[in-house]
């Protein structure tokens, strides 16, 4: 019988069996190609927060130009394109894996996009239009 004395020991104890429930049907999905992704899109001060994360880790990586675009790409078969018209854009694509394909385009000015590719097979394309929008997007494949 388990036993917890602090406030932390039963959300704990819950976290621990909800990820040992979700692991092992996981687990027997690697015997299949697939993939999972999701998108985040937030709006108002959310956006604009997503915003300021991703161009202070454009600074990071020392791009320096007023439409900043890059593609990261570690593994084989990888394929990454940013294309921007318009002022002011950060586009990335991040790539872990191989044969990963990822597009991002952007028409429309102070626009935030990027796209993270893990694993293997993952495919996307993904455009914004418009003015001050920030999206991410993350894929695992397998």
């Amino acid at each position: 019988m388990l036993m917890f004395k602090s406030s932390l020991g039963k959300p704990l104890a819950g976290l621990c069996l909800a990820t040992a429930l979700l692991v092992q049907p996981l687990a027997s999905l690697s015997a299949y190609a697939g993939n999972i992704g999701f998108t985040v899109s937030p709006k108002g001060d959310e956006a604009k927060a997503l915003q300021t994360g991703l161009k202070l880790y454009s600074l990071a990586k020392d791009l320096k130009r007023k439409n900043r675009a890059r593609v990261d790409q570690v593994g084989s078969g990888n394929s990454g394109a940013v294309t921007q018209n318009g002022q002011s854009n950060w586009g990335r694509v991040f790539q872990r894996g191989r044969n990963n394909t990822g597009a991002v385009t952007q028409n429309g000015n102070s626009n935030s996009f990027a796209l993270f590719q893990f694993g293997k097979n993952n495919t996307s394309s993904h455009t914004q239009a418009g003015n001050s929008q920030a999206s991410a997007r993350f894929e695992l494949g397998w």
